[in-house]
């Protein structure tokens, strides 16, 4: 089964200038968690899948209270906490865009990837 949280909307203080950090920002995140396809068919309540609405609060929980300079870091704890978190997730796929990029150009927005398996 694949579940997808797409486009949470979070605003955190996250970025390598002070200013950043200080006045803070929006950040897009996008989730897509697999489970196993041999348990999938045998899914009958919420105990039997993935909690997304447990999901979003945990990476609401980083995405808001912590500070981080890199977004690669950001994401690699967001994905490391997830996988330990919950135990049905197989794989995940994780996005993070910071739309607003201090960046003398033109650009609709800067994002980082992050794949982890438990394979």
């Amino acid at each position: 089964m694949i579940i997808r949280l797409n486009e949470m909307v979070f605003y955190g203080y996250h970025g390598v200038h002070d200013e950043e950090r200080t006045l803070g920002q929006r950040f897009i995140v996008s989730l897509e968690m697999c489970t196993d396809p041999a348990s999938d068919s045998s899914i009958s309540n919420l105990d039997d899948t993935v909690d997304y609405t447990k999901v979003y609060d945990e990476i609401r929980e980083i995405m808001e209270t912590h500070q981080f300079q890199l977004l690669e870091v950001c994401a690699n704890l967001v994905a490391d906490k997830l996988l330990a978190d919950f135990p049905l997730i197989q794989q995940l796929n994780l996005r993070i865009q910071k739309p607003s990029v201090p960046i003398r150009g033109i650009l609709r927005s800067v994002e980082v990837e992050v794949q982890r398996s438990r394979e």
